[in-house]
């Protein structure tokens, strides 16, 4: 039923200019952040206190901006149907950077691409793949299975293939034959599957996936974020490719590239905090051992 409900909301959505569900997505964000509770708010403000090195108030209105974008990207995937026809979606979500990857495309090479949950981070796999990058999607699979059907389907409809997590074989085999594998990087793995890094002049826990599977497969990371324009699109940005080194040092290798991604997330954290999603507990593993 939900997965027909979704269908239903999504051709709603499709009789509306995008500027219209913009409109009504920001709403239905303000409308959710009061029921977000305090204790995730907290922590929220704490964290970008401690990171941006502001006071109270600029981090209420940074983590209420991070939370009210959720709206405008769930009218967006909803649009899906509507933002690849004509090639509006190239209009809606310019990109700087395509040449790094068409280089690699070119070359039949496969890649990881590094992201994060910043702005509208599904309409960044969506916009990749209709400018013609052969992207993998990796997705954690849904406890609801109508919406998991539902998500998957619309990733699809835009021209993604789709694994989830556990689909690491699948993952190396299509890399091996020139795909993308999108990896958003930045929340907190376990401790078994991370590593201690800084960030933010922080230790803290993360996820090595896009090192490890570009050492082992040769290829290139591309550290890539979506963000606001002014004009109430988007704007990729690819950065030039991160190679990992193959030494005797397999650790250190992982550590090094690593790093490398970190630095230029927060980068880009720095440059657009009110894009990054602060309300996820990021420094939770570290602060139950002791180490933050």
């Amino acid at each position: 039923m939900a997965y027909y409900i979704m269908k239903f909301f999504s051709w709603l959505a499709c009789q509306f200019s995008m500027e219209s569900c913009n409109s009504f997505g920001k709403f239905l964000g303000r409308l959710t952040w009061a029921v977000v509770p305090h204790r995730r708010k907290r922590l929220a403000y704490d964290n970008i206190v401690r990171c941006l090195k502001v006071d109270d108030r600029e981090a209420e209105r940074i983590a209420k901006s991070s939370w009210v974008q959720f709206g405008p990207m769930l009218m967006e995937v909803l649009r899906y149907p509507e933002l690849i026809k004509d090639d509006y979606i190239k209009k809606y979500v310019t990109i700087d950077g395509l040449e790094y990857l068409q280089e690699a495309i070119d070359k039949q090479q496969g890649a990881v691409i590094a992201t994060s949950h910043s702005d509208s981070w599904e309409l960044m796999g969506a916009a990749l793949a209709q400018y013609g990058v052969p992207l993998v999607g990796v997705a954690r699979k849904q406890k609801d299975g109508a919406m998991d059907r539902f998500i998957n389907e619309y990733r699809t409809l835009v021209g993604m293939h789709i694994t989830y997590t556990s689909g690491v074989r699948e993952m190396f085999q299509m890399i091996k034959e020139g795909w993308m594998i999108g990896l958003i990087t930045d929340q907190d793995p376990s401790l078994r599957d991370g590593i201690i890094l800084d960030f933010f002049d922080r230790k803290t826990n993360c996820f090595t996936g896009p090192a490890t599977i570009a050492r082992s497969q040769g290829a290139p990371i591309f550290h890539g974020q979506i963000t606001h324009r002014l004009d109430g699109g988007h704007h990729i940005t690819i950065y030039p490719p991160i190679y990992v080194e193959r030494s005797k040092d397999k650790k250190g290798d992982i550590r090094k590239a690593t790093q490398e991604v970190m630095d230029l997330l927060e980068g880009h954290i720095r440059s657009h905090p009110e894009d990054w999603f602060w309300l996820h507990d990021r420094w939770k593993s570290v602060r139950e051992t002791g180490l933050d």
